[in-house]
C-alpha cells in the first residue's frame, strides 16, 4: 500500500510503459447507469422515508441513501465483498454515482468505509427495517414491470416460488448438510415472475428446512402486497415440494389461485391406469399428449381438489410417461391443456434463479463475531440475500431494456460484461465534470441511453 510503480517494461513489447498515474480513471462507467435505474425506480428515496436509522444524527457522516446506493451499485458491478470497498475509495464515477451532493463535492469527500457499510447491514437487519427492506424489492420490481408498459401495470402475474439453496462454508450458524446436494447450505424461498425474469421475494429459511417450510406464512402476505400496491391478480406456482395441506390450505383461505406438481402415489397411479393406454393406430413421429381431469384427497388434504393427468407419447418409446398437476384454477376459464401451458412456463424462473446465483456469485457469509447473537447474524444473511436480488434486478432492468432496443436475448451477465464494465476518464475544469468513456462503450451506450427514458419516473 502506497508502494510507488517503477516504469515497468512488458517483455511482449518493449515500446510500452507501464506506470501509475495520478488521473482520475475507472473500470465501473456503467455505476452512472445502475444510479439511473435507482432514481427512476424510486427505491432509494421510499427506502430513505421508511427504515428506522437510530444513529446519532450528530455524529452522521454519510447519509442513509449514499450508503444503500454505495452497497447496491458496488455489489451489481460485482464487488460483492464489503472489503472490496476499501479497493474503490477513491473511484471517480463511484464517488460520483453514489453521493447525495451535486458539482464537485462528492469527488472532495470520502466514500463510506467498510465499517460504516459493516453497520448499515446490521441497522438493516433489525426486524422493522428487514420488512421495509424486503417491500423496497418488491416495489421495485413493479415498477419495472408498469415501466415497460408506458406505466401500466399487468392486470395479472403468475408468481413463481422455489427454493435457492446457497452453499455455506465453516462454521455458519443454522446451515445444514444436504446428502442430495452434497454440502451444506442455508435453504432460502425465491418468489420470482418467470415470464418476465423479475425478482419480487426472497426468505432465508435455516439449512435443510423442508420445500414448503414457512411458505404457507410468506407467499399470501407477499400476494397480499403485491394487490395493495398494484391492484395486480396474483397467481402462485411451485413444484410438488409446496403441494402439502398446510400451504395448499393457506392458499385456498387467501383466495389465491395456484397450479404445482404433485408427486404420484398409488392412488394417484391407480386413478390415472385407466388412461395409460395406446391409442389405436400407429404411433406418429411427433411428441402426443392427453390431459384429463378428475378431483382427489390425499390424506393430509381437508378437501379434494382439481388434479390434471398430463400422458405423454414420446416417439420410439415403449410405455406412455405421465405426471400430475394439483390446481385451483377455476375448470370454466381453465381447460386443463391451458394449465399444462401455464405450468410449463415455471421452467423459464429455474433459468433465472441460474443467472442470479452464477452472475452475482449469491453468498451468506455472516458469523458469529464478538457478542453477536444467533437472530443478528440470520438478519445480516437475510439483507445480503436481498442485495443479491436488487442487484439482479438493476441488471434485469438494464437487460430488459436492451432486449427491446436490439430484439436480441440478452443474458444477465452480458450486461456488465459489455455496458458496465467500461472504463472512464473524469476531467474537472471550472467546477464543470467531463467523464470520458473508453470506445468499447460505443457498441452499446448510444443506443441504451437513446432509450433509457423508457423505464419513466416512478411516483413517490
Amino acid at each position: 500500500m502506497g508502494e510507488t510503480l517503477p516504469s515497468w517494461k512488458p517483455s511482449c513489447n518493449l515500446s510500452v510503459s507501464v506506470q501509475l498515474s495520478e488521473r482520475k480513471t475507472s473500470s465501473d462507467a456503467g455505476a452512472f447507469l445502475l444510479r439511473e435505474v435507482l432514481d427512476r425506480s424510486g427505491v432509494i428515496e421510499s427506502l430513505d422515508r421508511q427504515l428506522l436509522d437510530d444513529r446519532d444524527p450528530a455524529r452522521v457522516q454519510h447519509s442513509l441513501s449514499s450508503q444503500l446506493r454505495t452497497l447496491l451499485v458496488q455489489r451489481a458491478l460485482g464487488w460483492d465483498d464489503l472489503s472490496d470497498t476499501q479497493t474503490l475509495a477513491n473511484d471517480p464515477v463511484l464517488q460520483l454515482a453514489c453521493s447525495d451532493q451535486r458539482s464537485t463535492t462528492p469527488l472532495e469527500q470520502p466514500r463510506p468505509s467498510q465499517p460504516t457499510l459493516s453497520r448499515l447491514l446490521n441497522l438493516l437487519a433489525t426486524d422493522i427495517n428487514q420488512s421495509a427492506f424486503h417491500d423496497g424489492l418488491l416495489d421495485m420490481a413493479m415498477w419495472r414491470l408498469s415501466s415497460m408498459r408506458s406505466g401500466k401495470p399487468l392486470s395479472s402475474i403468475t408468481l413463481d416460488v422455489d427454493g435457492l439453496p446457497i452453499e455455506t462454508f465453516g462454521q455458519q450458524v443454522r446451515t445444514g448438510y444436504n446428502s442430495y446436494v452434497g454440502y451444506s447450505h442455508y435453504s432460502p424461498l425465491v418468489a420470482s415472475i418467470a415470464e418476465t425474469g423479475d425478482m419480487v421475494g426472497g426468505l432465508l429459511r435455516e439449512g435443510n428446512s423442508g420445500c414448503a417450510v414457512q411458505a404457507e406464512y410468506w407467499i399470501p402476505k407477499l400476494v397480499e402486497r403485491i394487490g395493495k400496491t398494484t391492484g395486480t391478480k396474483v397467481r402462485v406456482r411451485f413444484d410438488a415440494g409446496f403441494t402439502g395441506n398446510p400451504t395448499l390450505s393457506a392458499l385456498d383461505d387467501a383466495n389465491i389461485e395456484y397450479v404445482g406438481r404433485l408427486s404420484s402415489n398409488t392412488v394417484l397411479e391407480r386413478e390415472a391406469a385407466h388412461y395409460l393406454k395406446r391409442p389405436v393406430g400407429r404411433p406418429t413421429h411427433q411428441l402426443r399428449e392427453w390431459c384429463h381431469e378428475f378431483y382427489y384427497q390425499a390424506q393430509s388434504w381437508e378437501k379434494p381438489r382439481r388434479i390434471i393427468l398430463v400422458v405423454c407419447e414420446q416417439p420410439d418409446d415403449l410405455f406412455l410417461k405421465h405426471f400430475f398437476l394439483v390446481t385451483s384454477l377455476d375448470w370454466k376459464d381453465w381447460t386443463p391443456h391451458k394449465i399444462l401451458q401455464l405450468y410449463r412456463k415455471r421452467g423459464k424462473a429455474e433459468g433465472h434463479m441460474g443467472e442470479l446465483k452464477d452472475t452475482l456469485n449469491v453468498h451468506l457469509s455472516s458469523t458469529c463475531r464478538g457478542a453477536s447473537t444467533v437472530q443478528q447474524v440470520m438478519g445480516r444473511n437475510q439483507v445480503s440475500l436481498l442485495l443479491s436480488l436488487y442487484a439482479y434486478q438493476m441488471l434485469h432492468s438494464l437487460r430488459a431494456l436492451m432486449e427491446r432496443v436490439t430484439q436480441k436475448g440478452w443474458s444477465i451477465r452480458k450486461v456488465p460484461e459489455q455496458i458496465l464494465k467500461t472504463a472512464a476518464t473524469v476531467a474537472v475544469h471550472a467546477r464543470k465534470i467531463a467523464v470520458h468513456i473508453g470506445q468499447s462503450g460505443g457498441k452499446w451506450w448510444p443506443s441504451l441511453l437513446k432509450n433509457l427514458p423508457r423505464l419513466h419516473q416512478a411516483q413517490t
